[in-house]
């Protein structure tokens, strides 16, 4: 016969009995959740993690108010990180900011051009490609390509991902042939589809074999506000499948310019071994290799700096629900002067494996995501302070955490004015 005591232990391991739901089929997502013992269930049921595409989560956002004990893998308004216009309209925005404030981070310099003239650069912000929005920005990039006379640059539609629709140009004829036909199939009221940036393209990129390559390192924000952010140890490089050329005749050429794996993947050259994919560790071997060990601390130093100023521009407009933590993909090109280069932020980074090694890497990704996200006791619960064990941490490295550094501040202020007054 079973005791009132037994019951009431019967009856808690019931109610710790957790649910989750995800958009995504076959994703490491899915593995991680249940082998932590959760339930699945739709998103129209009870749930405590609903891991959602993003179209997903802005109905959900619209459709009403989460519980306390409700986590979601987006920041509502996400976008204004990941959307490309808006990430190169936040980041002049924060410039401009540091600017008006006199902080020395925003400081300038002239740099004098191949051909005569000179140009403003950023000294410590000048990690975005020069970039414009078409069509607002079309004229002032008119200028702008005129003063640097023929180069090439390389166009994004802001509403679509994956390599989709990009292309390469180098003559303001092509341009402008380009303008004109998206004028006449463009809607009065712009939407991201009508919507394009251009950017200056990196034409001396790092070559590993001769082949072009990009990192994807995923970043994990808890909070915007105050900001707290981890960087996770293990993200790998993606290479184009045909060695870089830069001759005109290849200017249309995907396979050398896109390291995309969804447009590679297509490619004959193609490796579905290794997925064209060289792991973040292997990276720093070869640079320690042969840049030396200096150099690699160097460069990824110059990674974090990039990843935590392009989350600095946002906090002021991103929303910080206490319901959200977000996991985005970076995409970072390097040139020859091993100067890296934002490329664009990814809000759902794939989580579906192409070889095994990537379905390793991206299971420990959703173990490690869920072991910060989480208290202590695994339950989900906006009251916690989002402040992990360093065993919760695990593979992930805290990039910036603002309530430390002002916990820090405090502290020592409060023992500076100890001992002030102890002297008195």
């Amino acid at each position: 016969m079973t005791t009132s005591k037994e019951k009431c232990r019967i009856f808690n391991r019931k109610e710790k009995i957790l649910k989750f739901c995800t958009d995504f089929e076959k994703s490491a997502v899915i593995n991680s959740f249940l082998k932590r013992g959760w339930d699945q269930v739709t998103p129209h049921e009870d749930w405590n993690i609903y891991w959602s595409s993003t179209l997903n989560c802005r109905a959900l956002f619209n459709s009403g108010t989460l519980q306390d004990n409700q986590f979601i893998n987006h920041f509502p308004n996400h976008q204004e990180l990941v959307r490309k216009d808006l990430l190169v309209k936040n980041i002049r925005r924060y410039r401009k900011d540091l600017e008006k404030d006199r902080n020395p981070v925003a400081d300038k310099y002239q740099e004098t051009l191949p051909g005569g003239g000179s140009v403003t650069r950023y000294l410590y912000l000048d990690f975005l490609p020069t970039t414009y929005v078409l069509p607002t920005d079309y004229n002032i990039f008119i200028e702008e390509y005129k003063k640097f006379g023929q180069s090439t640059w390389i166009l994004k539609p802001c509403g679509k991902s994956q390599g989709d629709g990009i292309f390469l140009i180098n003559s303001l004829t092509k341009l402008k042939k380009w303008f004109r036909e998206s004028k006449k199939h463009s809607s009065p009221n712009l939407s991201s589809k009508d919507v394009y940036v251009i950017s200056r393209y990196i034409n001396n990129p790092l070559l590993i074999g001769g082949k072009k390559f990009d990192l994807r390192i995923y970043v994990l924000v808890t909070s915007f506000r105050p900001l707290k952010a981890y960087i996770y140890r293990n993200g790998f490089c993606r290479f184009c499948a045909i060695k870089y050329d830069t001759r005109v005749t290849e200017l249309d050429n995907v396979y050398v310019h896109l390291t995309n794996v969804s447009v590679q993947k297509h490619a004959e050259e193609y490796n579905s071994e290794h997925g064209g994919k060289l792991s973040l560790n292997n990276f720093k071997l070869y640079l320690e290799g042969t840049r030396g060990l200096d150099v690699t601390k160097r460069l990824f130093k110059d990674i974090h700096w990039l990843i935590i100023h392009s989350l600095k521009a946002v906090t002021v407009v991103m929303s910080n629900d206490r319901h959200c933590f977000e996991c985005f993909g970076y995409d970072i090109i390097i040139d020859d002067n091993l100067k890296p280069w934002l490329i664009e932020v990814n809000s759902s980074p794939s989580m579906t494996a192409t070889t095994q090694s990537d379905r390793i890497l991206k299971n420990k990704l959703v173990e490690s995501i869920l072991s910060v996200v989480l208290p202590p006791n695994g339950i989900p619960d906006v009251r916690w302070n989002k402040t992990p064990s360093d065993a919760a941490i695990g593979d992930f490295d805290i990039l910036i955490d603002e309530d430390a550094l002002y916990r820090n501040k405090f502290a020592d202020d409060d023992n500076d004015n100890g001992k002030k007054l102890r002297i008195s």
